[in-house]
């Protein structure tokens, strides 16, 4: 059943791009967190959009439509993602270096850094990313969207 609505979601993509007139490619990768959808394509600026707003809304339009499709109850049960050029995992790992230098930054001059605002999900990076740091304490303040992480030590 996981392969038919991967088969699905896959040519509902590429069905989409067709219809936007964009040459792209669609990869499937099996992860533990389910399948990742992978577009490749030399228009990837236009799909990611500035800041991956167009990634975020392309995300959500595929899931509305494969939910649809393969029916809501399903829906819940069948998690993917889906990327652009690899631009969501270059991003993740661009979070994750950031978190890990300021945490070092914060060991050494035992002194909190605030980071500039981010969205819910690049937040969720970042207090993963430094959960395992004992010697780190992380926490999210302010209101959305003006909301970012305080990285301090634990004393």
């Amino acid at each position: 059943m996981e392969d038919k609505k991967i088969a699905i979601i896959k040519k509902l993509m590429e069905e989409l791009l067709e219809k936007l007139t964009v040459c792209a490619e669609v990869e499937v990768l099996e992860t533990t967190d389910g399948p990742k959808f992978i577009v490749k394509t030399p228009e990837g600026s236009l799909l990611i959009g500035e800041n991956g707003k167009n990634l975020i809304s392309f995300n959500h339009i595929v899931k509305k439509m494969a939910g649809k499709i393969i029916g809501k109850n399903e829906e819940e049960n069948f998690s993917f993602s889906l990327d652009i050029n690899d631009y969501q995992a270059k991003k993740i790992e661009d979070l994750k270096n950031l978190a890990r230098v300021n945490a070092q930054r914060v060991r050494y001059f035992k002194k909190e850094i605030v980071l500039r605002p981010m969205s819910s999900f690049e937040r969720r990076i970042v207090h993963m990313t430094l959960s395992d740091c004992p010697d780190i304490i992380t926490d999210s303040i302010g209101d959305e969207p003006e909301r970012k992480v305080t990285i301090k030590p634990y004393l």
